[in-house]
């Protein structure tokens, strides 16, 4: 009965994108924006609709075992849908104001549309298909489509930043097809039906019988490939560069989407190799690979003068959070993991969409050139000091939730001095973001800045993403409570039943 919608959730931004190519070469941006949100509005419903189905029975599974959706895959599908079509939103007024203004041409209008729904498709696949050599050319392939994306302006800098994105993303990846051909080696041999080890529910049914020397050898390669696309270090450094230089809607989408679909195709071999060879080595990988991410980006974060440089480091110290999270192992470890995947993706977004409201407004991204927010732009100044609040871990939003449980994993598994020692890396990393506000929010604007919000459409995007961030905090609704708890199950191999009740709020335990 769903089946149905996992195969129109893949045609719908791909037809959108081809026919945005095919009338790129026109002037009517009527039609190009119709397109556009025609397109995010089908990615929506039919999203919702898998979501649903997951629900409803769990797992979805379509041509044949070539797809598959579970609810682990679902939390991350979700954020495609609704993360993405917010910051797809945003990028109307953007575009059309940077086309107004002569930043890009007719004809770059109508590409970037259409390579922006080419990536919306290629993440898709990555986080829905069932096949792991598919997984990874899906990985690879938003590489390609986004690298356009980041080159949209042309300029000397942004060709860079894309080449250099590139090329180390697809040499990182390419350790990630080692790790892939190796997993499939070890499957081929277990299984009856050497066919089937090339789709990941089949090899997660017999991980237990894998080679452990072999998946030892394929988990590092997995690591060290899917994690550069992740930004973890080291192979880090392609992203401050493709975020800071890409327009700020596809920054905001490569930063709180992007980074989660590699992290799934992780996690993925994280389950396969824990019941190969036990959990300790694949947790000792994502804690090390973590907490060096993390505490090498809050470094580099109070060092920045660009905001979306600044907001770039923060994408790698929060997704060497969530590894170090998954790292902690556990549920309560796992369930954090989750949780900060989903509230850091709402937060980063609504700061890349307001830093471009900034962009738009003052025509740099240096912070020395950037203050009087309150007086220039009231309600982007207020969502912005919110969501810088938030991605700080400030209550009442659902960073601090997720960050709080991280701590609490990492007493339960007697890693204290690891907790104290990332800690510290927050801290310093809430010190730059604290910086950021003092600077461009406080003071007088330039007498040249004219007063007055960008448009209504982008104030409301960020008012969502802020309210959905409040929502997180405060109480986590039933439907993604329940994603999460069965997440949890597929990610450490055991029932929810078994430990779900300890994975809600403290606070919303009460209220129950």
């Amino acid at each position: 009965m769903y089946e149905q919608w996992i195969i129109a959730l893949l045609i719908a931004p791909l037809a959108v994108a081809l026919i945005n190519f095919a009338v790129s070469g026109s002037k009517n941006r009527n039609l190009i924006t119709a397109l556009h949100v025609t397109g995010l509005v089908l990615m929506v419903i039919f999203a919702l609709q898998v979501i649903r189905g997951v629900l409803a029975q769990n797992t979805i599974e379509a041509l044949n075992h070539w797809f598959y959706v579970d609810s682990l895959s679902a939390i991350f599908l979700g954020l495609i849908a609704i993360v993405g079509t917010l910051a797809g939103v945003y990028s109307i007024g953007y575009m059309n104001t940077e086309l107004k203004e002569g930043h890009i041409d007719f004809k770059t209008f109508g590409r970037y549309h259409g390579f922006l729904h080419l990536f919306f498709f290629t993440m898709l696949l990555s986080v829905m298909t069932n096949n792991i050599i598919l997984m990874w050319a899906a990985i690879e392939a938003t590489t390609l489509s986004s690298a356009f994306l980041v080159g949209t302006y042309k300029q000397k800098t942004a060709l860079e930043a894309a080449w250099k994105y590139i090329v180390i993303c697809s040499v990182g990846v390419a350790f990630g097809l080692y790790g892939t051909i190796l997993t499939f080696s070890g499957g081929a041999n277990l299984l009856a039906d050497a066919g089937n080890a090339i789709f990941w529910s089949s090899l997660n049914s017999q991980a237990a019988g894998l080679n452990p020397m072999l998946m030892y050898i394929a988990f590092a390669f997995i690591l060290v490939g899917f994690g550069t696309k992740c930004g973890l270090f080291p192979m880090h450094t392609w992203l401050p560069d493709a975020h800071s230089e890409a327009p700020s809607p596809v920054s905001a989408i490569l930063s709180a989407v992007l980074l989660n679909c590699a992290m799934l195709i992780v996690l993925r071999y994280y389950i396969l190799v824990s019941k190969a060879v036990g959990s300790d080595y694949p947790q000792t990988l994502l804690l090390t690979f973590g907490l060096l991410s993390t505490g090498i980006a809050s470094f580099f974060i109070i060092m920045q003068h660009d905001i979306k440089r600044k907001l770039a480091y923060h994408s790698i110290e929060n997704m060497g959070l969530i590894s170090f999270a998954f790292g902690l192992g556990g549920p309560i470890g796992a369930f954090a993991g989750l949780l900060h995947t989903i509230t850091h993706s709402l937060a980063k977004a609504l700061l890349f969409c307001a830093s471009g409201n900034i962009l738009l407004k003052y025509r740099s991204r240096d912070i020395t050139q950037v203050s009087g927010l309150w007086v220039s732009m009231p309600i982007t100044a207020v969502l912005f000091a919110g969501g810088a609040l938030a991605l700080g871990g400030m209550p009442p939003f659902g960073m601090f939730t997720s960050e709080f449980a991280i701590a609490v994993a990492g007493i339960y598994a007697g890693k204290t001095w690891l907790i104290i020692l990332c800690l510290i890396f927050l801290t310093i990393a809430l010190a730059g973001l604290t910086t950021m506000l003092l600077k461009t929010v406080l003071g007088k604007p330039k007498e040249n800045i004219e007063l007055g919000e960008i448009n209504k459409s982008s104030v409301t995007v960020l008012a969502i993403y802020l309210l959905l961030l409040f929502m997180m905090g405060v109480y986590i609704a039933d439907p993604i409570l329940e994603l999460l708890k069965n997440g949890v199950g597929i990610v450490l191999g055991v029932e929810q039943a078994s430990f779900g009740d300890m994975l809600v709020l403290p606070w919303q335990s009460i209220a129950n």
